[in-house]
This record gives C-alpha cells, structure tokens and sequence, in this order.
C-alpha cells in the first residue's frame, strides 16, 4: 500500500527524533547496510524503504498516525455542524412572511463574503500563517523546535475548513430548491445606492454569464429586473406577481457557480496542496540530508589511531580466546569456506547440523530468514568468518537482531580462520581486532574461539 505522503512525513521525523539517542557509529552501520542491500537490488533507496527496513514489523496505512486521526475526527465533527449552519443560513436568507420581497442583492453580497472567506482561507494556507497556533499547540514552549506536524498545520486546517465550507454551501443549496418546491417565494431587488435597473440588469447578466445558453431561464432578462425593484418605505405596484418567481433560477444556478463549485475546486486543491506541502518538508528535513550521507558513505571500522594489523592480541579475561563449543549450526558468513564444506561440517557435534549462509552478497531478508530458522533451541552457534577481513557493521547488525530474537543466554561462537581451503587457524595479529569487535557487542555469550588444531591436521591430511 502506497503511504500518504503526510503520514510518511510524520514516521520520518519522530524516527530521526528517536535517532538521536543513538551513537553516530551505530546509525551508520544500520543505514549504510540498507543503502547496499538496494544497490544489490537495484533500486534506489528511499525514506519508506529505510522505514521498513529499521522497523520490519510495521505495516503503515494512509492514517495510521494517531495525530492525523484525531484531525479527521475533528473534521468529520465539523461537516455535520456546517451542514446545520448551511440550511439555517439559507432560511434566514430566504426568509419571506409576504410583506416583502426576498432580496437578491443580499444574496448576492452573501456569496461575496463566502468568496472572500475561502480567498482569504487559500492564502493563509499558502503562505503558512498560523494565527491560531497556540490553540492547536497549547502546551508547547516557546523554544522548543516545531515538529512536522506544527509545519503542516496551516494545510490540515484549509483542508478542514474547505470541505467543512463545502458541506455549508451544499445543505444550503438543497434548502433553497427545497424551499422553491414547498413555498411561493418572491424575489426582488432593492438597493440604498442609487442603481438604475439597467445598471443592476448588466450586473446580474454578467454575473449569468457562464450558464447563459445552459439555462436561458436562469439568466435575468432587462424586463424582469424593471418589474421586481422594490423601495423599502414606498408600496411597489404589482402588476405580474408571478414575475417575483422567476428569479429563482438565477439564485439557484448563481449559488452553485459561485459557492459550491468554488468550495469543491479549493477542497481539491487544499488536499493537493496539503500533499505538496509534506514532499516539501521531506525534502528539506535536515534529517534526510544526513541519512543520504550515511547511505553514500562506506563504513570504515577503527577503534584506535594506531593500525590493527600493529596490535596484540588482548588478554582481559573477558576477551580470552575460548575453546570452540560443540555447534549445534554453523553461519558462514559472507560466504567463508562455500567450497570446503566437508571440513567445516568436521566443526559440528552432529552430521546432519545444519549450514546456513548470511552477510557477503545476501540481502537483509536472507539474513532475517537465518536468524528465524535458527531461533529455535539453545545450543551453541558457530559463526565462520575470514579473520583476514575486519569486522563490518553488517555482522555487528546481524549479531543485534540476533540476539533480540534468540535467548541471551545462547552462545554464539565466532570463528575467524586464516585460511579456507583448508582450514587454517588466524594469527594472533588477526584475532586482535575479533576480539575488539566482540568487547564491543557487550555480550557476554559472544566468544571468539580458535580453530581445534585435530580438525587442521585431519584437513591437510585428508
């Protein structure tokens, strides 16, 4: 399911505000490591994926984010109260005890006002004015940095607004042809400026202009405007009175061109915008510039000025070498000793153990499909690698959700050989930087073992 660009925004910025607990050492080795496994998929990497691959148990939706719910709940409270407002509105402007005509001057100017209050509501939104900030935040410090959600709000509220004003000039249309259906209603003009009737004849002609060949009897000819101006303090002679009704296509048609169809067009576009508005902060987060840099740059593991191949091995008691367990499974990892299975299988308490590969070439799922067909029991596990190579943060990673997904009392054996084909034990210059590696897993039940000196001399004899 494709995720709504909102809802992106909003998992990439709390992940990086969760990132920042983490060492820079550890965010590398966990970015870096996605970034090589789309380039052995050949396909670029991208903030949903990086999401999904950090958090491979969450399965997002288009409104899956708990704040963007609350949003479409207050929203979807507002359109049945804008539905109300809309027929109360429409009544009051239709209101007629027969004493005097309907004004369509005042209609008129109502469906200005609505033109300049969803003009002013698309500005505000695009310029990204929040006058009523502290309302929607009210327990934020004035200090403190504003989230992605704070950027958005000026979009979420347009869009609440928009359809909410769609909704009111909606009902109120359906309340005025439902009125125009139940009661006789009489529409006139009337003004306090001076307007001669040719002048508001070529007002509301230009007005009907764009339905003026649809519905020729919704656009107001020069005679029904002279017959239906009334005075307010003067009796108007009323010589059709049939005359006063025929201005209601022109206030039903005038109503859907000017209020219904402009709210639809600027709901359509505020959810447009809202969309743009969060590909824009994703792009400009100061998160995702340094998480493309972990992406392009190699990781390269140094733990001291001084070179590895320089240094003794340790001997805290700690970070002994440890006698090589019986392995119950063997990982080759990065596909150590792929040719030379028999003598690897000489390293397991039973012939039919099994052997597995992980790391190198393979992808984060083969990995994660290792270490869920190895989660069941406790016996030890041997993981073979090439002590010639140093330790990267893809096994560092591996060895992570490991350990997560299998009992922390379980042993794993790390096995570094010097040599393949046949097995060769490493010099101590190389079982150095092993045990370093290991010292900083801080796990107790990680050990780094020699290579059993009866399974070398069977090897060169065999």
């Amino acid at each position: 399911m494709r995720q709504h660009p909102v809802t992106l925004l909003l998992a990439f910025d709390d992940q990086v505000r969760r990132d920042q607990a983490q060492s820079a050492a550890f965010l590398h080795r966990r970015d870096r490591r996605y970034a090589l496994n789309c380039q052995q998929a050949s396909h670029q990497p991208s903030v949903a994926g990086w999401l999904q691959h950090i958090q491979p148990h969450r399965t997002p939706g288009p409104d899956d984010d708990r704040r963007l719910r609350t949003w479409r709940r207050v929203s979807r409270l507002l359109l049945p109260a804008g539905a109300v407002l809309g027929i109360l509105t429409m009544l009051g402007l239709l209101f007629y005890d027969g004493s005097q005509q309907i004004n369509v001057t005042v209609i008129i100017g109502f469906i200005a006002l609505q033109g300049l209050l969803a003009l002013g509501t698309t500005i505000q939104a695009l310029i990204g004015w929040r006058p009523w900030g502290r309302l929607l935040s009210p327990r934020r410090d004035a200090d403190d940095r504003p989230t992605a959600l704070d950027e958005l709000q000026p979009q979420l509220a347009a869009c609440t607004a928009q359809q909410t004003a769609l909704v009111f000039t909606l009902f109120a249309w359906l309340t005025l042809m439902g009125l125009v259906v139940v009661q006789d209603l009489a529409f006139g003009w009337s003004t306090t400026l001076r307007a001669s009737a040719e002048t508001y004849a070529g007002l509301v002609q230009s007005l009907a202009t764009p339905w003026q060949h649809l519905w020729p009897a919704a656009y107001p000819s020069l005679a029904l405007v002279e017959q239906t101006q009334f005075y307010r303090l003067g009796e108007t002679a009323i010589n059709e009175p049939a005359r006063y009704g025929d201005w209601w296509p022109f206030v039903s048609m005038l109503w859907l061109t000017y209020a219904v169809l402009p709210r639809l067009l600027l709901t359509l576009f505020a959810r447009t915008h809202l969309r743009w508005q969060a590909r824009r902060l994703l792009r400009r987060h100061p998160g995702r510039s340094a998480l493309w840099h972990r992406f392009d740059t190699p990781i390269v593991e140094s733990v001291a000025e001084a070179d590895d191949s320089h240094r003794e091995a340790v001997s805290q008691p700690g970070n002994a070498l440890h006698t090589l367990p019986p392995g119950h499974a063997l990982i080759r990892w990065a596909g150590t000793a792929t040719h030379n299975e028999p003598a690897i299988r000489g390293l397991l308490a039973q012939p039919d153990a099994p052997i597995v590969s992980a790391g190198g070439t393979l992808s984060l799922a083969d990995d994660h499909d290792v270490i869920r067909q190895l989660a069941v029991g406790r016996d030890p596990v041997i993981l073979l690698t090439r002590a010639w190579e140093p330790p990267t943060g893809e096994l560092a990673d591996f060895l992570h959700d490991a350990r997560r997904a299998w009992s922390r009392e379980r042993l794993i054996a790390l096995l570094p050989v010097g040599g393949e084909a046949p097995l060769e034990p490493a010099s101590s210059v190389q079982l150095a930087q092993w045990q370093r590696f290991a010292e900083r897993q801080q796990d107790a039940n990680l050990w780094v073992c020699r290579l059993p000196d009866h399974t070398e001399g069977v090897r060169r004899h065999g």
